[in-house]
């Protein structure tokens, strides 16, 4: 069955009663998503509902070079940020790896090029309007003789 008849379905679904507006939003979010479907139009409604696990993001997408902690392009910094170790021990590995045959150069600049940056936090921009200039008094007019 494809995406379009899957959210037909859930359509009928929802005009016959048997789904919920919330109960619709959410299926018809997970069949977008690509998840399984689960619910009472695809179980039975005595079933328990399973919230669907929780991902967490692993340290390989966590990986941004730094911003703040950097020398030359932030990849020992990034690294600190996800491993726990310090930079300092990671720029001294990069260049002990610098002496072997130039891997430590070869790997950082890898690194440097492949790793994106992480995204700087800005605070919200706050805009201020000026008050309106005050309304000057029309003139009196001079007095006709």
């Amino acid at each position: 069955m494809g995406l379009a008849d899957d959210l037909e379905r859930l359509k009928t679904l929802r005009d016959q009663g048997a789904l919920t507006e919330e109960e619709f939003i959410l299926a018809k979010k997970r069949v977008i998503d690509g998840e399984p479907a689960v619910g009472p139009a695809f179980a039975s409604t005595n079933a328990p509902r399973a919230e669907p696990p929780k991902k967490e993001p692993s340290a390989l997408r966590e990986f941004k070079r730094s911003l703040t902690d950097r020398w030359i392009g932030g990849v020992c910094g990034g690294l600190d940020n996800v491993t726990g170790i310090p930079a300092w021990t990671w720029r001294i590995l990069f260049v002990l790896l610098a002496l072997l045959h130039g891997v430590g150069i070869a790997l950082y600049l890898l690194l440097w090029i492949f790793v994106p940056l992480e995204k700087l936090a800005l605070p919200a921009p706050t805009v201020t309007v000026p008050p309106p200039p005050p309304s000057v008094p029309p003139a009196a007019s001079p007095p006709q003789a």
